[in-house]
């Protein structure tokens, strides 16, 4: 974890405030100290003077003066992005223009017009998702709309998110949800892509401990128990190889780093295991100090010291030294049994490329001019720039195909003639398809993968071969927008699939003529449209061919009437309509969504409990305002919870729980262990008579020795489930017990 800088500010005085502003201005000079040129002191002086100016009177949450944030920002840049001059000026003036008296024109005339550009591009950003509706989508769309003029304000502005989840102490408990899910959901993985890891990884850790708070603590904790073994183990592993990497005549780096909570958490929920089953709660980093034209010979001689060393695990070698990742990351990465028994990740990599893994974009761009080829990042760059000017798509499909097509991991197969292509995980031959070509994609009926016939449906895996076979009789269906993950290919299928909608809607276009005819109405777009409102098609499109399929008769035609030119919809329908409306809009007041109660005073609003979390009083929880049914009480750490609280903010609704012990709860708990004569005896002995617990439902299975049973049982809350587990656990030849999320656990 990265320290913080934050400082609570509430007691210090006038005069001892200007020093602490000072000091932190101080930091940000030493910081771009050697990327100074003559006259940049003056233009980084002019900028500061002005974002202090500007902010005088704004505080943060925590009390403090806001200009510590614009400079907390741009020593991000500098220090963690590796970012220079004009970008720190950018991070400083970044929230002036849009909440201080500063325009835009201001600073294109202190600056100039780049500059300008670049803070342009923030303040139409940096309300993003401050608004209702899906906008945090259409908003996502507009920040990586500035990527394809200047990704440098994308690079601020995950400095700006970063140092807003370091401070998120202050706020208040759902804005800090809010900010969380939003980060997990997009900008964790923006930074991936970007190659900020370290930044990915604290912005991941830094969620989580907002949204999983008690699992948080419980891995940190963990993991300060066991730092002097781990410690230790590392000093054993590393000296063996210390010496032959000495003998050997390399110039190298050599240290063991422990890896995120965040994902030590992902890999417990994966793999099904506990803490202490955890094998890689560490890694060995290797970084060689090796001249350019040897970067890849020295890299692969660590390799052979390593594996002479250590018994490596075969299929945990990860080359991306001859394929690097879009993001410009190049290393090799492997798994080698240590001592005691214990697989070990060795990570190894160049200076160079180590600075790329840290420092990403900007790295990139500063080695770029020693290679004169394009590189993966220049083409995943084009690849983002074709997607985004595809307008049409709706921005929450669009934001979650950016996701699946640019933010996922990669694998890398091969065309027919060798050369490579970058895909992202999931990817189908079909994907593959529309990556060689529109045409190609249209026409593909199969492939072959390896010299095998396989289906378009056929998933890649890294290192296929893979020839595309196509038919001049072949055409997309809608069936096929299930097979694809990539932007392109979904783009490009909705295209066609609208073209052939298109040459229906004509037949359905010419049944409508007659209709107006016969009731002296006039065909014209505007009585399109009222007729598509009517009828709640999305787009007169939409009307026209639901015609032509005979989906829609026009039956209450007749009871339209004409007036001149235009079509008027029946009054009486239009009002039961407004009434059904009127009723969806207005779920809950004002005053009742400040605080939901739930126990006691849950008669005050209605509510029901989301099947996909089942939460039960103590969970963590907020409530979430569907548009059918209500509002839904769903667990921070629910399946969907990122989705919902990043997608649509504006519908949650603070809730916590009252004590009540009349009502009960169902839940699940799938219970592991070794199958003994008379496990389920003790079990149900356990439940139903020591502790009077009511079972719904039980089922167990028994494999090889070992059993696992699923229990539906009725808790009070939390606390109460709590001591149900503990009680399992105790029995004895029990392994695990976990509550299930899911409604068919």
């Amino acid at each position: 974890m990265v320290s913080t800088e934050h400082i609570s500010t509430y007691n210090l005085s006038e005069e001892e405030e200007k020093k602490e502003i000072l000091r932190h201005y101080r930091g940000l000079l030493r910081a771009l100290k050697q990327k100074m040129k003559p006259g940049d002191k003056i233009l980084i002086r002019t900028a500061f003077e002005m974002a202090v100016e500007a902010h005088k009177t704004m505080r943060r949450k925590s009390g403090e003066p806001y200009i510590l944030h614009p400079i907390a920002v741009a020593k991000i840049c500098v220090e963690e992005i590796g970012l220079g001059i004009r970008s720190s000026i950018c991070a400083l003036l970044h929230d002036t223009v849009e909440d201080t008296d500063i325009s835009l024109e201001d600073i294109q005339r202190e600056f100039g017009s780049e500059i300008a550009k670049i803070v342009d591009g923030l303040t139409k950003i940096s309300n993003v998702m401050d608004t209702n509706t899906s906008q945090q989508a259409e908003n996502f769309k507009k920040i990586l709309l500035t990527l394809t003029d200047d990704p440098r304000v994308i690079l601020i502005k995950l400095a700006d998110r970063l140092h807003n989840m370091r401070t998120l102490d202050s706020m208040k408990r759902e804005k800090q949800l809010k900010i969380s899910s939003e980060t997990i959901y997009v900008y964790a993985p923006l930074a991936h892509r970007m190659g900020l890891y370290n930044i990915k990884t604290e912005m991941e850790d830094l969620s989580m401990k907002y949204m999983e708070t008690d699992t948080y603590k419980f891995i940190a904790k963990k993991l300060q128990e066991t730092k002097r073994d781990r410690t230790r183990y590392i000093n054993d592993f590393i000296k063996p190889l210390k010496d032959k990497l000495q003998h050997a005549g390399l110039e190298f780096d050599i240290y063991g780093r422990p890896k995120s909570i965040h994902s030590i958490w992902t890999k417990i929920k994966k793999k099904g295991v506990s803490f202490e089953e955890v094998y890689d709660l560490f890694a060995i980093r290797i970084i060689v100090n090796a001249a350019p034209e040897k970067e890849k010979e020295d890299c692969w001689k660590v390799y052979s010291i390593i594996t002479d060393e250590y018994n490596p695990s075969p299929e945990r070698l990860r080359d991306w030294l001859s394929n690097p990742k879009s993001n410009g990351y190049e290393a090799l990465h492997t798994t080698v049994m240590g001592p005691l028994g214990k697989w070990v990740e060795v990570q190894i990599r160049t200076k160079r490329m180590n600075e790329i893994a840290e420092k990403g974009l900007a790295a990139h761009w500063k080695y770029k001019e020693e290679k004169d080829d394009e590189s993966h990042f220049d083409k995943w760059f084009n690849q983002i720039r074709e997607a985004l000017s595809n307008q049409e798509s709706n921005s929450l499909d669009f934001l979650q195909d950016f996701k699946t097509s640019f933010l996922a991991e990669e694998i890398y197969v091969y065309t027919p003639k060798g050369d490579v292509k970058m895909l992202p995980i999931g990817a189908s031959a079909l994907d593959f398809a529309f990556s060689v070509h529109t045409a190609v994609g249209i026409k593909c009926i199969g492939a072959k993968v390896n010299h095998k016939l396989v289906p378009i449906s056929y998933v890649l895996r890294s290192g296929d071969q893979i020839e595309i076979i196509t038919s001049a009789k072949q055409k997309p269906n809608s069936e096929w927008l299930k097979l694809v993950i990539t932007t392109k290919a979904k783009a490009k299928i909705k295209d066609s699939l609208k073209e052939e909608k298109r040459q229906i809607a004509d037949l359905g276009k010419s049944i409508l003529e007659r209709k107006f005819n016969a009731i002296g109405a006039v065909y014209n777009q505007s009585n399109v449209e009222e007729l598509a409102g009517f009828y709640k098609n999305s787009s007169s499109l939409d009307l026209l061919y639901d015609i032509a399929v005979k989906k829609n008769e026009l039956k209450e035609l007749k009871a339209f009437t004409v007036h001149g030119d235009k079509i008027i919809a029946p009054k009486v329908l239009k009002v039961v309509e407004e009434k059904l409306e009127s009723i969806e809009v207005k779920p809950l007041s004002k005053k009742d969504t400040e605080l939901i109660i739930f126990g006691e005073s849950s008669d005050k609003i209605l509510y029901t409990l989301a099947n996909c979390c089942k939460p039960i009083p103590g969970d963590d929880v907020f409530g979430f305002v569907t548009t059918g049914e209500g509002l839904k009480i769903h667990r921070t750490n629910c399946p969907n919870a990122t989705r919902l609280l990043a997608n649509h903010a504006h519908r949650v609704v603070k809730t916590k729980w009252a004590k009540n012990k009349e009502i009960s709860f169902l839940t699940g708990l799938k219970i592991v262990g070794l199958d003994d004569v008379g496990v389920i005896h003790k079990i149900t002995n356990l439940l139903s008579g020591e502790l009077k617990v009511n079972i719904a439902a039980m089922t167990i299975e028994a494999n090889h020795g070992v059993f696992e049973g699923n229990v539906k049982i009725f808790v009070q809350d939390k606390e109460h489930l709590n001591i149900v587990v503990n009680k399992l656990l105790g029995l004895s030849g029990i392994e695990r017990v976990d509550r299930y999320d899911t409604e068919e656990g």
